[in-house]
């Protein structure tokens, strides 16, 4: 019966932000999600309302809903963003790692 429940830790997205050629560029690893901008925090809002229409759309498909929402990105990508995390302890970069909590919607 537990496994009917989402555990709080679903419900955090891990996310991360990079300057790449003059643009920032945010990911989401939890759905290989992506977006641009020219600023860090029109990166972040531009996957905010990414994330969002993604999960309504995933909650909404009968039929690939569950796939759409246990998708992940590759071992690249994750291995960025732990590089990421590693290196922004020491030094100031153009890249940041950040969350997002999963929207939700009453049943």
């Amino acid at each position: 019966m537990d496994n009917d429940f989402i555990k709080p830790k679903q419900l955090i997205l891990r996310c991360y932000a990079k300057q790449e050629a003059g643009l920032w560029v945010a990911v989401c690893l939890d759905f290989t999600l992506a977006v641009q901008a020219e600023t860090m925090l029109d990166a972040k809002r531009k996957l905010e309302e990414q994330i969002e229409f993604y999960v309504s759309e995933a909650l909404n498909d009968k039929e690939y809903g569950g796939q759409l929402l246990g998708r992940s990105a590759p071992v690249s990508s994750w291995l960025e963003y732990y590089f990421i995390g590693l290196i922004g302890s020491f030094y100031h970069s153009a890249s940041v790692i950040f969350s997002e909590t999963m929207p939700l919607r009453l049943a």
